[in-house]
């Protein structure tokens, strides 16, 4: 079970949006120095400015939210506005109207340790992981908080000082990054004057973060048989049936210039024990072949007495930070995730095979 990061949860609501077409923004409207400038002065001294308030009402509007804006005031999150909503959970905005995230936010019940603020991340740092310091200073700040190590993913975002997090079950989240105020949450764009969904950006450069830490030599990999044309990432478990009805497409995957890299992924009750002993295979032969003989077969190898060590926990660990919510979780190289069936012809298309 997928477990909130507070032991008190708040229920993300959807946002209001209409589903028709909405007008684009004017570059003036996007660019505006005097905007920008209201927005320092707003920030600093609490207070909202109308070119603020005007500015982010119309953008909303053009969205397609419905539901009455109540007021418009700086949020306790850096670099962002709430807005609150007649009957509805706030939203929070970014100056420019592009970056949303929804939700109430929760003040973090930990004793403040550290009261440095962080140097503010840049565009260049998005979807990399937070530097050791600035990871030190926020697990300082929340010790009162669960699911909370050194194993926890952090991750900058594209809004200077906002933190995307995950638990290792895979549940994420937003905070501040001096760790004040945390949002069950995740990012939204505005794109062209309409939602189009989460910062794909954001989300591809994090899973190519995430797939540089994983170690090599602890995946499972079936490279393809004919010349590469693509590479993918699966997160795995034995035991689930939609991961064993992937493995045998493989072959097929393989022969079409497809290598896949398989994720020690388990998430069922008796899968960590179970992968263990396939994982302690000595080469990478014999844990190929285990791996086919659990998916293929349901014949689990079991661990010698002479391995003790645990060869699947370490990278399940660094792939928290891909927020994996099912198996098997398929992911392109440039760390898209696909979202449709493996044994749709939509699948090779993804993967720009035809």
């Amino acid at each position: 079970m997928k477990r909130s990061l507070l032991t008190s949860t708040t229920l993300i609501g959807t946002l209001i949006v209409a589903t028709t077409a909405c007008a684009q923004l004017t570059p003036k409207e996007t660019t505006s120095k005097s905007i920008r400038q209201n927005t320092v002065n707003s920030q600093a001294t609490g207070t909202m400015s109308q070119s603020i308030d005007s500015h982010l009402r119309q953008v909303l509007t053009q969205a397609g939210i419905k539901t009455q804006i109540t007021s418009i005031v700086p949020s306790k999150l850096p670099n962002m506005y709430q807005v609150n909503l007649a009957g509805q959970p706030p939203l929070h905005i970014t100056e420019d109207g592009r970056y949303v995230i929804q939700g109430e936010l929760q003040k973090n019940p930990s004793k403040r340790v550290v009261t440095k603020t962080p140097v503010r991340s840049t565009s260049a740092q998005v979807g990399k992981p937070v530097s050791a310091a600035v990871k030190s200073a926020m697990l300082a700040n929340t010790r009162a908080l669960k699911n909370m190590s050194t194993k926890t993913p952090l991750f900058y975002t594209a809004v200077p000082g906002v933190i995307w997090g995950a638990t290792l079950e895979g549940v994420p989240f937003l905070l501040s990054d001096d760790a004040q105020y945390i949002n069950d949450g995740e990012i939204s764009v505005i794109e062209n004057g309409q939602f189009v969904g989460l910062d794909e950006n954001f989300e591809t450069r994090k899973n190519q973060s995430v797939f540089v830490t994983l170690d090599e030599s602890q995946l499972i990999i079936y490279p393809a048989t004919s010349p590469e044309r693509a590479v993918i990432y699966v997160a795995d478990d034995v035991n689930c049936p939609y991961c064993r009805r992937f493995h045998q497409q493989i072959s097929m995957f393989n022969a079409k210039g497809v290598t896949v890299n398989v994720i020690g992924y388990p998430i069922y009750e008796q899968s960590p024990a179970q992968m263990r002993g396939i994982w302690c295979q000595t080469d990478e032969n014999s844990r190929r072949q285990a791996f086919d003989k659990a998916m293929l077969q349901g014949e689990i190898t079991p661990a010698s007495a002479s391995c003790t060590a645990d060869h699947v926990t370490p990278n399940r660990d660094k792939a928290a930070g891909l927020a994996v919510i099912a198996t098997p979780a398929i992911y392109r190289e440039d760390g898209v995730l696909y979202q449709a069936s493996f044994e749709s012809p939509e699948f090779l298309e993804f993967l720009g095979i035809e």
